[in-house]
């Protein structure tokens, strides 16, 4: 299943973009994190809605990759802006359907991730 918000436009570049979401800030733009328990650059562990979990990052052309390795869904987001300044949250998962709850809570997650970055952009 995939899930999408769009922020346009935005006044940020990519390595601007990239600059800002760090697993460490994560927890500053997005209200579904609540805990960042350790940050090693490109990979660490967070609490968010569905518990605690390793989290890779990595460093995109236009922006960067989030992913749970050990989540059972194999939940990815890439946060990325293109030419247009149009500023795409992307959100994945490796099954066709799921529960109502879940679906409910992927959306709920990749909304606070553009409502975060919506606040961050304005200041």
């Amino acid at each position: 299943m995939e899930f999408f918000e769009y922020l346009t436009p935005v006044d940020i570049d990519a390595s601007g973009l990239r600059k800002i979401l760090t697993i460490e800030n994560s927890i500053n733009l997005c209200a579904s994190i609540t805990q960042v328990i350790e940050d090693k650059q490109t990979t660490g562990t967070i609490y968010c809605i569905w518990g605690e979990f390793r989290v890779n990052r990595e460093v995109l052309d236009q922006g960067v990759r989030f992913s749970m390795p050990s989540c059972p869904n194999a939940i990815a987001w890439t946060l990325t802006i293109n030419h247009n300044k149009i500023l795409t949250i992307h959100c994945t998962i490796n099954q066709q359907d799921h529960d109502q709850d879940f679906i409910e809570s992927i959306e709920g997650f990749v909304s606070d991730w553009k409502a975060g970055l919506v606040r961050f952009l304005a200041t």
